[in-house]
C-alpha cells in the first residue's frame, strides 16, 4: 500500500473527529437552553487522544497497517434533573445538527450519530439514553427492551452496561455546567500524542 493511501486515510479519521467534535459543540449549544440540563460532557473516544491501532478496513487489515482509530458516533453525557421534556430535547438535537449542516457551519452528523447518555446529577448513575425515534413508541423491536420508554423518550439499550469509566473523560471533556456556563469547546480537546489534562 503507498504511503500517500495511508496518509489519505489517516487525514479523512482525524477529520471525523473534528467533526464529530464540532458537532458536540453545536448540540451543547442547543441542549443550555434547557433548565434541567445540569452537565454536558463529551465521552467515549471523540474525548480521548486518537490511537493507532489496525482498523477494521479490509486493505489496511490484509497488511497489517495501523491507522487512526475511527470514531464511530459522537457520545455525550448529560446530566439531567427532570426527563419530563425528553422528545423536546431530541428535537433541539435533531435541529441544531440540521440547521447548522444546512448554513454550511457545521459538520454533516446525522442526529443518530449524537447518542446522548442521560446521568442523574449528584450520583452520576447512568439513567439511559436519549431516543432517537420521533415517536415513544415506535412500534420499533428496539422499543421492545423492558424499561424502554417507560420514561417516554428515554431507550434502554438490550444487554448494554455502561463501563465502570464511563464518565472518566469528564474530568477533562466537560463542555458545559449549570452556574458555570460554557467551560470549553470540543475542538479543545486533546488531540493525537497530547495528554488529557489531569
Amino acid at each position: 500500500m503507498k504511503r500517500a493511501d495511508i496518509e489519505t486515510e489517516n487525514n479523512q479519521l482525524l477529520r471525523l473527529q473534528r467533526d464529530f467534535r464540532r458537532a458536540a459543540d453545536i448540540v451543547v449549544d442547543a441542549l443550555v437552553a434547557f433548565d434541567e440540563v445540569e452537565a454536558v460532557a463529551v465521552i467515549g473516544s471523540v474525548a480521548k487522544p486518537l490511537w493507532k491501532e489496525v482498523p477494521r478496513f479490509r486493505e489496511f487489515r490484509r497488511e497489517g497497517i495501523e491507522v487512526w482509530h475511527e470514531c464511530k458516533d459522537l457520545d455525550l453525557a448529560v446530566w439531567i434533573s427532570s426527563q419530563h421534556r425528553l422528545d423536546a430535547l431530541r428535537r433541539a438535537r435533531d435541529r441544531s445538527l440540521h440547521q447548522a449542516y444546512a448554513s454550511g457551519t457545521g459538520p454533516g452528523t446525522a442526529s443518530h450519530q449524537a447518542e446522548i447518555f442521560l446521568i442523574e446529577p449528584g450520583t452520576d448513575r447512568y439513567l439511559g439514553r436519549l431516543c432517537n425515534f420521533n415517536a415513544c413508541p415506535k412500534s420499533k423491536p428496539q422499543c421492545l427492551v423492558p424499561g424502554c420508554g417507560a420514561i417516554p423518550f428515554n431507550k434502554h439499550v438490550d444487554g448494554f452496561v455502561p463501563y465502570d469509566d464511563l464518565l472518566a473523560p469528564a474530568t477533562y471533556a466537560l463542555l458545559y455546567q449549570r452556574g458555570r456556563g460554557r467551560l470549553r469547546s470540543a475542538l479543545d480537546l486533546p488531540g493525537p500524542g497530547e495528554a488529557p489534562p489531569r
